[in-house]
């Protein structure tokens, strides 16, 4: 029996391309291709998916808010969530919301179909970048710096953004903040994690999957 996969994904040219290449194998249908979630809730009870590949950044509701809403309404779906982010964040946050399985839009093709195969089996599935990121928590730490969960929360911006190489005065403009509280938070951040640079920082950020190396 066919695997029946519904696409939720708002880039018509690559949800196009993505059915392509599932509908190219063996024993995958895909039934629906919709570009936010208001198709996907409107399709969805029409179409009967055994999977729902599921793009964590549709324009009317995060990825968050379809998982929670899927399990109000559709208890039994199962999602494969398709994300350009493999920070550790993102990938927990749609486990926890219910999402089966996980796959980063940088991973292979097959890849992809091996997700949708393994969750369509009531299985979980992560993708190796995903696996790598998530790991990453469990493996013995090279240094004795503290986890981000010691970090407020405007502390943890500040850290990403200047990770990504954003500027004091960017940042400032970015959060709505001084750029003498910045240079605080900077402060803090050096002060709680032991370290001494911004490039310290930078390498602490992308060790703790917060941004991409």
């Amino acid at each position: 029996m066919s695997i029946r996969v519904m696409l939720g994904d708002d880039h018509r040219i690559f949800i196009e391309a993505l059915a392509g290449i599932l509908s190219d194998e063996p024993d995958i249908v895909v039934v629906s291709c919709v570009g936010s979630a208001a198709e996907i809730f409107a399709e969805i009870g029409r179409v009967r998916p055994d999977v729902l590949i599921l793009d964590v950044g549709l324009p009317d509701e995060n990825g968050i808010e379809v998982m929670q809403r899927l399990r109000r309404e559709h208890a039994g779906a199962r999602v494969l969530a398709l994300s350009g982010y493999a920070d550790r964040t993102f990938v927990e946050e749609m486990l926890k919301a219910g999402a089966s399985g996980y796959v980063v839009k940088t991973a292979s093709t097959q890849e992809l179909i091996n997700g949708v195969r393994a969750v369509a089996e009531g299985k979980h599935f992560l993708c190796a970048e995903a696996t790598a990121r998530m790991l990453n928590r469990f493996l013995p730490r090279a240094d004795s710096c503290p986890p981000v969960s010691l970090l407020s929360q405007r502390e943890r911006e500040v850290l990403v953004l200047l990770a990504n190489g954003k500027r004091a005065a960017e940042m400032a403009a970015e959060m709505g903040i001084t750029v003498s509280t910045v240079e605080v938070h900077r402060r803090h951040l050096k002060d709680k994690l032991g370290l001494r640079t911004s490039a310290d920082l930078t390498r602490y950020a992308i060790r703790e999957g917060l941004v991409a190396p």
